[in-house]
């Protein structure tokens, strides 16, 4: 386990005592303020209590920006994304996400109530974490991102991940990770056996409220399954 601090963390709980938990990753630039308030929009009707942790991300240079210090969750080296890609700082935000996932199981959580999900840099670390993840979890949560490293994935990957549901949601005027991207990574996914739910939606870059009500209904099976 890694002896790095625990990343600093928002926490929302929908109930006293919640039985399980969501670790939602912010975007390039954000921080963790950034999803809080999209908890009181989503209809968790029926869930179990839920904690949500948003964490934030270290802040570092940011090539693709001048080298400018913004929080993110690894580099960006290129338009293209994955042509030339920050393997370090991915895995190194990799284990400091697995750390956030031992904290909710020594919290009395078990790894299959437990959802990851992410926006853009985010939905990249769901992907990279949660596949490689050695406990199964409840479900991967992927929202306007695409998967990182995914020459390394099927090598690495977890066989206790290989049946975890997957949500995965883009906008079709996304033009900071376009929509092939996305298509790609939810092709090879597919390619590998997961159980891939796509959801595309007239929007850019960002959320919008047919996606918190698919992202509601989604939550609901996930984690009443769990």
């Amino acid at each position: 386990m890694s002896t790095l601090p625990l990343l600093e963390t928002i926490e929302v709980s929908t109930s006293e005592e919640p039985t399980a938990a969501v670790i939602w990753m912010h975007g390039l630039g954000a921080d963790g303020n950034d999803f809080v308030p999209i908890v009181r929009e989503l209809d968790l009707a029926g869930c179990p209590g839920i904690r949500f942790v948003f964490p934030h991300a270290e802040a570092i240079p940011v090539t693709i920006n001048n080298g400018y210090v913004m929080r993110a969750w690894y580099d960006i080296l290129g338009m293209d994304l994955v042509k030339r890609e920050d393997e370090n700082g991915l895995r190194a935000s990799q284990l400091r996400i697995d750390q956030l996932i031992e904290r909710e199981i020594a919290r009395g959580i078990p790894a299959e109530n437990i959802v990851l999900a992410g926006f853009s840099q985010g939905c990249a670390m769901t992907l990279q974490t949660g596949l490689r993840y050695p406990q199964k979890l409840a479900g991967l949560m992927c929202l306007s991102g695409y998967l990182p490293l995914a020459t390394s994935t099927p090598t690495e990957r977890s066989n206790a991940n290989r049946h975890t549901p997957i949500f995965m949601a883009h906008g079709r005027g996304d033009n900071v990770v376009l929509m092939n991207r996305a298509e790609a990574s939810r092709d090879l996914l597919n390619e590998l056996g997961y159980d891939i739910e796509w959801h595309e939606y007239m929007m850019p870059h960002s959320v919008c409220a047919e996606e918190m009500d698919d992202i509601s209904v989604w939550l609901k099976r996930v984690l009443k399954a769990a």
